[in-house]
């Protein structure tokens, strides 16, 4: 368990110092916890004396004895109360401080990483793991090491005044310790499946409550609860299955500390007969058997929780050793905006998406990318805002490899619009702000209105200051998409990306929303993956993407007058664009 404690200290980093202070606290609180019952032994032995007639008792001795019995109570409750004011604090900045850095690392990894890793896994790590630790990580350290420090400091003053019976208690808690240690071997084994179990919950429901409309609509709650089913039900057993191995040895560890009681007492009542000891002392060591091994008692439970930690924190430095995408990446400012693709080979993982493609987006121009689903239109855009890494080749803005650059200062130049759109679940006007955290409530109204949203925030109940759903869900889709151009508008960045930004929106809301990209775009650079018509026709450059192929390049009137993949897209698009209901 020390070697535990010992790693755990070494996470709170610089608070450290605190925790070392804190077992000086620990030590000065115990001995004024052994205090009292001294003195009440000292005194019970003045009061005998004064009984047999041997030496008579003074008044001043008296109050001697009340005074030290009240500075012995101040003392333990000071020293306690400083142990928990400069100790536990400590779990709950430290881990404030790792959330954070968390947050920094996934910030700053590859998309990549989290295909490569569990969801579950990553949001257990920020979110149940660290509370965990929040929650018992100071704790333990109090339980293991100032429970040590208090059984060891009572142990030394029992031996002062009986060495018989300092020895038995020592061997107790050395008994103890070898359960534990027993107890901790089983633990270390269960904790990793223990830890499995807990993240494949948190996966399984959050997919059962991501997919519960899909769930409603098909009415399959039956075969869509097996999984989270299935997942609690694992999780019970492991729980189940650690408390039945631990009990034998919970027991024999208690066992000890009991049976090293009694003997105590035993060995001392034994002494008095014999006259190698007072009756006072034998008291005291009646009063020390009830309360010596209060500290080791609970580390029963302190053996699995700190193996739990252990495992959390090998999770924890796993992420942390995460490879930044921009490790090597330097601050560069950009004068110019163009963009260009040289023999850029990319693949997910084993699947190549593009292979050797080349091609050049002229500053302040348009270039709609067009192709069937699959072929890499998206992943051409990840690859301009460094989502990801090429393979081979390079992709350069303003004549720098991105590869060059880091992710916060190529991104301030960029904006992008999602197909998805997700909004914070806090006000209207915040989520706009998200764009420019700096901009003032003019620059977010003006921003709003060139964004066609301005109308409809100002007809809601509280206005800007309306809060909306998690992920936007109190408002339409049109609605959250105007939202997110009216951010990406108050961004300004001279590149702009959109991805498939009026795919899923009815005609009234396209009609706005292509009026919001036409403010959003005037004088950038902008990439726009689209399949309407009326968002690509107008652009000074078509890239037409297949198999991870550019297989056509040029304007719409170019492109129009060949066969190829191009015209027939626009043939199907048109058929679709003008369908209707049979009669």
């Amino acid at each position: 368990m020390l070697h535990i404690v010992g790693r755990l200290i070494r996470w709170t980093g610089r608070y450290r110092k605190r925790i070392y202070t804190g077992f000086v606290y620990a030590f000065l609180h115990s001995v004024f916890t052994a205090m009292p019952i001294v003195l009440t032994a000292y005194g019970l032995s003045l009061v005998l004396e004064d009984f047999n007639g041997t030496q008579p008792l003074q008044v001043h001795t008296i109050w001697y004895l009340l005074l030290g019995m009240i500075a012995a109570v101040l003392g333990k409750f000071l020293f306690s109360y400083l142990r928990s004011i400069t100790q536990e604090s400590v779990g709950y900045e430290a881990t404030a401080k790792q959330r954070i850095r968390l947050g920094d690392i996934l910030k700053r990894v590859s998309l990549g990483f989290f295909g490569q890793n569990n969801l579950g896994e990553l949001t257990s790590a920020v979110t149940t793991d660290l509370s965990f630790m929040e929650m018992f990580a100071m704790n333990m350290i109090n339980t293991v090491v100032n429970g040590y420090i208090m059984v060891i400091t009572l142990i030394v003053c029992l031996g002062f005044y009986c060495l018989p019976a300092g020895i038995i208690s020592l061997a107790g808690v050395l008994l103890s310790a070898l359960f534990l240690n027993l107890l901790e071997k089983r633990s270390r084994k269960n904790a990793p499946i223990h830890q499995k179990a807990q993240d494949d919950m948190v996966e399984s429901s959050i997919e059962y409550l991501r997919g519960m409309q899909v769930v409603k609509a098909f009415k399959q709650e039956g075969a869509s609860v097996n999984g989270i089913r299935k997942a609690y039900g694992d999780s019970k057993k492991i729980n189940i299955k650690m408390e039945r191995e631990y009990m034998p040895l919970n027991c024999l560890h208690l066992f000890s500390l009991k049976a090293a009681s009694v003997a105590m007492v035993a060995v001392s009542a034994w002494l008095t007969i014999r006259g190698n000891i007072t009756l006072p002392t034998l008291l005291m060591m009646a009063i020390f058997s009830f309360m010596i091994f209060d500290s080791v008692e609970v580390m029963n439970n302190a053996a699995h929780v700190l193996e739990v930690i252990d495992t959390t924190l090998n999770k924890l430095e796993r992420i942390g050793r995460a490879k930044f995408i921009d490790e090597e990446g330097k601050d560069i400012p950009l004068s110019a905006y163009d963009i260009s693709f040289r023999d850029v080979s990319f693949a997910y993982d084993q699947k190549p998406v593009l292979q050797d493609i080349s091609f050049d987006i002229l500053q302040g121009s348009t270039t709609a990318i067009v192709g069937p689903s699959g072929s890499g239109k998206t992943t051409i855009c990840n690859l301009i805002a460094r989502f990801y890494d090429v393979n081979s080749g390079s992709v350069s803005v303003g004549g720098v490899d991105v590869r060059e650059l880091t992710c916060d200062s190529l991104l301030y130049h960029i904006s992008m619009v999602f197909q998805r759109v997700y909004l914070f679940h806090d006000t209207i006007e915040n989520n706009i702000r998200f764009g420019n955290p700096q901009a003032t409530r003019e620059q977010i109204t003006e921003s709003a209105k060139k964004a066609r949203c301005h109308d409809f925030i100002t007809a809601l109940p509280d206005g800007y200051q309306t809060v909306v759903g998690e992920g936007g869900s109190s408002l339409s889709g049109g609605e959250k998409q105007r939202i997110s151009i009216a951010r990406a508008i108050l961004k300004n960045a001279p590149i702009v990306i959109l991805d498939e930004a009026t795919a899923s929106v009815d005609p009234e809301n396209e009609h706005l929303i292509q009026q919001a990209i036409s403010e959003l775009t005037v004088g950038k650079t902008v990439i726009v993956i689209a399949h309407r018509l009326a968002t690509i026709e107008n652009a000074d450059q078509i890239l037409v993407v297949d198999g991870g192929h550019i297989v056509q390049k040029g304007t719409h009137r170019e492109l129009i007058q060949h066969e190829g993949l191009y015209k027939k897209f626009i043939d199907i698009r048109e058929r679709a664009e003008g369908w209707s209901i049979a009669k």
